[in-house]
């Protein structure tokens, strides 16, 4: 049985709002972490009005989106631009572990309440600003969302096919990127203060996030003459790796390896394996079209739920295309509560995602709802 959360007991004030900052925050208070959400008095975090839909309950509502990236923390209602309100925040602090922010570099000067001002007052204090573009270089001080960072940062350059032209991924990826690593730097920050005893500041940019999570496309890149392009559902590395037509629809085929596509070729009959043309991955990434062109001839042949069953049976990594509400419902989802049912005061059940964060001793998953506005204002 799952004994106590790994961050019981540390404590984090929550100045960002929208996504990136919040998704950070939300993964802390999912291992224990109490989190002080921190909002603008007239309407709180903007996500909070980001819909339809909402899950309301008569006058109350909160959007599907606020949901997503809120559970398990305080809400309290703070006029940061007001000296009163300033004041609040360094009250707070008096026993904050850590600050998360994302307001525009050099944002929160103007209220006493950036890194270099505070550190003098809360020496220990893991500071984490999350912006556009990081702190420093020529576009330190422009404004940075996620849709233009992954326009920016490469990726709608592979995302996509020659007809779609370059594509957004379907959620904001380079927010949620940016989100994680804040978490880790965090938690690293938090070790190296038990032997230093001081925090320190973190600055992420959702550009360097994007660029880092480039991986193999950006290495690709920087040690070939051939820069990545629009392929679709294929994989620039391996073959094959793609989506591909059957009798009544489409899944996708991910074989990894040369015994894996030996034992595909068995399945289905074909000696492709024994061909000096696709033997080795890297003879089929050279000659793909034409490898791709017979597997679909073939695959076209007998339904998806039939080419599942029997690659399953032979070890071939296979899967159904499934929707949002198909994902969340496959059994695999619900057998380790990714699907779960929490209730926010004065509105109702809400559904939320869980973590996918599990440990064999401590707990994970917090306990609570996203909160109403100010929910806590008065407790805190």
């Amino acid at each position: 049985m799952a004994n106590d959360y790994p961050l019981k007991g540390v404590k984090v004030l929550d100045l960002s709002r929208v996504l990136a900052g919040p998704w950070a925050s939300q993964t802390l208070a999912d291992l224990g972490a109490i989190v002080l959400k921190i909002e603008k008095p007239n309407g709180g975090d903007d996500t909070r009005s980001w819909g339809p839909p909402y899950i309301s309950h008569g006058d109350e509502k909160i959007s599907a989106y606020f949901c997503a990236a809120n559970r398990g923390k305080k809400s309290i209602c703070v006029d940061i631009s007001s000296p009163e309100g300033q004041l609040k925040i360094r009250a707070l602090l008096a026993d904050c572990d850590i600050l998360i922010e994302n307001f525009k570099v050099g944002g929160l000067k103007k209220y006493g309440l950036d890194y270099e001002t505070l550190k003098a007052d809360f020496p220990r204090l893991i500071y984490c600003s999350i912006t556009g573009f990081g702190q420093t270089g020529p576009d330190a001080h422009k404004p940075g969302y996620d849709f233009m960072i992954q326009a920016m940062g490469g990726l709608m350059s592979i995302t996509g096919d020659e007809a779609s032209g370059p594509m957004k991924v379907g959620v904001a990826v380079t927010d949620l990127f940016t989100g994680m690593y804040a978490v880790t730097a965090i938690q690293a920050a938090m070790i190296e203060r038990f032997g230093s005893g001081l925090g320190q500041h973190i600055d992420l940019a959702l550009f360097d996030c994007q660029l880092a999570m480039l991986a193999n496309q950006g290495s690709n890149s920087l040690n070939s003459q051939i820069t990545p392009k629009l392929m679709g559902n294929r994989h620039p590395n391996i073959v094959p790796y793609q989506s591909f037509k059957s009798q009544d629809g489409y899944f996708i085929l991910a074989i990894g390896n040369d015994i894996q596509f030996s034992a595909f070729c068995a399945l289905l009959g074909e000696t492709w394996a024994q061909d000096e043309r696709f033997a080795t991955n890297e003879n089929r990434v050279v000659n793909r079209d034409l490898l791709a062109d017979m597997i679909g001839a073939a695959l076209s042949l007998k339904s998806t739920s039939y080419w599942l069953e029997i690659l399953a049976e032979q070890g071939i990594p296979a899967g159904r295309i499934n929707n949002v509400d198909e994902a969340l419902a496959e059994p695999q989802a619900i057998a380790r509560d990714m699907v779960i049912d929490v209730n926010v005061a004065g509105i109702g059940q809400v559904r939320v995602v869980g973590t996918p964060i599990k440990m064999s001793r401590s707990r994970t998953g917090a306990d609570s709802a996203p909160p109403r506005l100010n929910q806590h204002g008065e407790d805190v």
